[in-house]
């Protein structure tokens, strides 16, 4: 058996007791991935409804009690107030008592038979899904409403629409958002929990003085790196395994691709990850300084990897920087296999991109981990 298979191995055993014994890691390692599917699984919506609404009806006749009614049964708004005029309206969004608001001007009956009847939508600008979702919300039901009093108006059989549209959703019919967010959210999660524990462990040794133990040893940098990353690897696919199961059965979010393709390509994420966590904790000098490492990796992961922003409409340079996270290329690789089901000779490009990092970053941990203690 070569030395250094046995120098490797020794490595490996030392560190997968240690993670053993260490009771509180371990529980965090295993539970942490849950605890955050749970609080992104639930907190987490694109599409926001039930927007509070204030309404001023100031037609109180028929047609401003049905066009009302449509707009609460639609499931967006839900009417809180009745007030009087623009300005309680105003200033009950600035109070952030209501999200919308809803301003029926007078005789709405008499206004839609001459085709000019209005109704204004006011929407808290401060908050983006709400905007969205309620202007969103709100042509739609107005389009619909007008199609109803045009029905009513004009003689059925004059009415012929001269283009008429289909509209087909992929992958996701029925739009959930957690279809489109869950899968993300695994890798995610995923990337967070292995580059938080991976960025401390060298230098949690340097500070517990165990690594002089280590560094006593013939074992080369490459070996050390090699060694810590086995147990991890092992514990995280651990994890993978039950946030993809909750994802799948208790979020009822369908899994549609290979799940041997799934499970190889996480192990290959798993170690560009790990490899960029332990190249972080090889160059930070305290934990501390590895863990603002770790935290400003997850903020670009959350703004700039496609998680929720699409990185087509972000600067190029923008898109170079994301570039240089795992997570950009895996996302892709995840709603590609999770949620369109699709094989390999879809995502070559970003399989490619993810093993070259993963290499690199493993081979640059191991370069750049001290050979001494100074």
């Amino acid at each position: 058996m070569p030395r250094s298979f046995q120098r490797l191995r020794a490595l490996i055993y030392r560190d997968m007791v240690q993670t053993l014994r260490d009771k509180r890691t371990l529980l965090l390692i295993m539970l942490l991935p849950i605890i955050q599917l749970f609080m992104f699984g639930y907190a987490v919506r694109l599409t926001v409804d039930h927007l509070p609404t204030a309404v001023v009806d100031q037609s109180m006749d028929s047609r401003s009690r049905d066009f009302i009614s449509a707009m609460e049964q639609s499931g967006y708004f839900d009417i809180k107030m009745r007030l009087t005029s623009d300005q309680e309206v105003v200033r009950a969004i600035d109070a952030g008592q209501v999200k919308a608001g809803i301003i029926i001007h007078p005789n709405l009956a008499d206004t839609v038979q001459r085709g000019q009847g209005q109704v204004l939508i006011l929407l808290d600008g401060s908050d983006s899904f709400s905007v969205s979702s309620g202007y969103s919300a709100a042509g739609a039901i107005a389009q619909k409403y007008n199609f109803q009093l045009t029905s009513q108006v004009l003689p059925t059989h004059n009415l012929q629409a001269p283009v008429t549209t289909a509209s087909r959703v992929l992958y996701n019919p029925d739009m959930r958002d957690l279809i489109f967010i869950l899968p993300a959210l695994i890798a995610l999660i995923m990337q967070n929990v292995i580059v938080s524990q991976s960025t401390v462990s060298i230098v949690r040794e340097r500070e517990a003085g165990t690594l002089e133990q280590i560094l006593a040893t013939p074992a080369r940098p490459l070996e050390r790196i090699l060694g810590k990353m086995v147990s991890g690897v092992i514990l995280l696919m651990v994890d993978t395994v039950i946030v993809l199961l909750l994802g799948i059965f208790w979020f009822d979010v369908p899994f549609r691709g290979d799940a041997v393709l799934f499970g190889v390509l996480s192990f290959v994420f798993i170690l560009a990850s790990m490899g960029l966590g332990l190249f972080f904790s090889s160059i930070a000098q305290n934990q501390r300084q590895a863990q603002q490492f770790a935290g400003v990796l997850n903020i670009f992961s959350m703004l700039l990897t496609g998680f929720l922003y699409p990185r087509s409409s972000m600067p190029v340079f923008v898109q170079w920087i994301s570039n240089l996270i795992p997570l950009t290329y895996f996302i892709r690789i995840v709603r590609g296999i999770f949620t369109k089901g699709v094989g390999i000779e879809y995502l070559w490009g970003d399989v490619i991109a993810l093993v070259v990092y993963a290499v690199l970053a493993v081979l640059l941990a191991g370069l750049v981990t001290r050979p001494r203690l100074d």
